[in-house]
């Protein structure tokens, strides 16, 4: 039957190909929306999870979270310093991370933070050690892969957060060098290479560390005939300090340390100070909500353009059918029964319904692959074109079924053949 059915479909391949490539198109389209959903609903809630709060700048909280939770937007801005203190002191807040953002090495961005970071993330060295002096960094696992990047080796971060194609940007000044590489973690840590606060800081020429207060007790040593002098230089000195970049960081990271603070603590910030307090869970929920509407008029178009496809294979089989009364009842006469027959239509449309469903399938997880080199934000979300879902199975037997189906009104029709008729017709 199978060899038969394939003969059968050698003999018209312009109809097979047409049918068996509208089928491919809606099994493409559904495989797509089906990946997309559940790798970047999963990704959304694998990165933000132990994070209950972001603290950052004002602006679009679902930007602040982008920014420094998925790390694939631009930071609302910087807030002072002294705001990761006085998060720490309430006592409503379990642990408090830092991030300082504005760099990138090779479209990969740098993170300055503190251990906090990779425990936030239950991160774990694979390779060396975690960063204990300026300028030096860890790297993410997926960064040491994608640029093979190795212990001691040093490199220059560029200005931004995106690759500088001409390199002019570059902070020759400070270098980088990697000192330890991470286990992936299926995070957005894999994408980050990790380095302190100050390193930062030092790259971008802002000083700190500068208020020692030691030496305050050696004012009474100062003698009457140098009071002019100093009061001149503590001007000068207020001047510089005023005219010089202040240690800023872009966001802060919050888990709470109980429930009680979910309730006080985001509308404090909110409206009590200059800053933005912004849940992960409640944008990351929002975002999806505003495309959940897109992906299922997308999955709709889908299945319609699936059952288009099975009409399609339907009416072809029929005329196909039609044209071959004749073989077929040559076929029953020479000793074939009907079953054998209805069988070898129905194969027939079973094996054009498999070439489309497997082919998109395949040109499904080409499109990611392409897009996921072609469009930084889709590889930033981690969507892999090598994962394959349950869902896609149910997809494939949908597209199996609905080529059984289409086939099997045609056959149904061998069994109402007068085969004296038939061959008195076409003889």
């Amino acid at each position: 039957m199978i060899r038969l059915a394939w003969a059968y479909m050698r003999d018209r391949p312009l109809t097979v190909g047409l049918n068996a490539l509208l089928l491919g198109i809606a099994v493409a389209t559904l495989v797509l929306l089906l990946q997309f959903a559940t790798q970047a609903g999963e990704r959304f809630e694998r990165d933000a999870r132990g994070i209950d709060l972001v603290v950052g700048a004002k602006g679009s909280p679902l930007q602040l979270v982008l920014s420094s939770v998925y790390h694939i937007d631009q930071p609302t801005g910087n807030i002072p310093l002294g705001e990761l203190a006085r998060l720490r002191a309430d006592p409503g807040v379990g642990k408090a991370v830092p991030l300082a953002l504005g760099d990138n090495f090779e479209g990969f961005r740098i993170v300055g933070s503190d251990s906090g970071l990779l425990d936030l993330y239950g991160a774990r060295i694979a390779q060396g050690r975690a960063f204990a002096r300026p300028s030096e960094v860890v790297l993410g696992a997926d960064v040491a892969r994608r640029t093979g990047a190795g212990l001691g080796q040093k490199f220059v971060g560029s200005h931004g957060l995106e690759t500088d194609p001409d390199g002019e940007q570059g902070h020759d000044h400070a270098p980088f060098e990697t000192v330890g590489i991470l286990a992936p973690t299926g995070t957005a840590l894999d994408r980050l290479i990790i380095t302190s606060v100050e390193s930062v800081w030092d790259v971008h020429g802002i000083a700190h560390d500068e208020h020692d207060d030691d030496h305050e007790g050696e004012a009474g040593h100062d003698h009457a005939d140098h009071d002019d002098h100093d009061h001149d230089s503590e001007h000068h000195d207020e001047a510089l300090q005023a005219e010089a970049p202040q240690p800023e960081i872009t966001a802060i990271l919050v888990r709470y340390r109980n429930a009680a603070a979910a309730m006080r603590l985001p509308t404090q910030i909110n409206r009590q100070t200059a800053l933005q307090a912004a849940a992960p869970a409640a944008e990351a929920a929002r975002l999806l909500g505003l495309f959940g509407s897109v992906i299922e008029g997308a999955r709709l178009f889908g299945w319609l353009l699936a059952l288009s496809a099975g009409l399609s294979l339907f009416v072809a089989l029929w005329s196909a059918t039609r044209a071959r009364e004749g073989d077929l009842a040559l076929l029953r006469v020479m000793g074939a029964t009907p079953g054998a027959v209805f069988g070898t239509i129905l194969v027939e449309g079973l094996l054009i319904a498999a070439i489309g469903a497997v082919g998109g399938i395949a040109l499904a997880h080409a499109a990611m692959a392409a897009a996921s080199s072609a469009f930084p934000t889709i590889s930033e979300l981690g969507i892999s074109a090598l994962r394959f879902l349950p869902g896609e199975a149910v997809i494939l037997g949908a597209a199996l079924t609905i080529g059984l189906v289409a086939a099997a009104i045609p056959a149904i029709r061998i069994f109402r053949v007068d085969l004296a008729e038939t061959l008195a017709k076409y003889s």
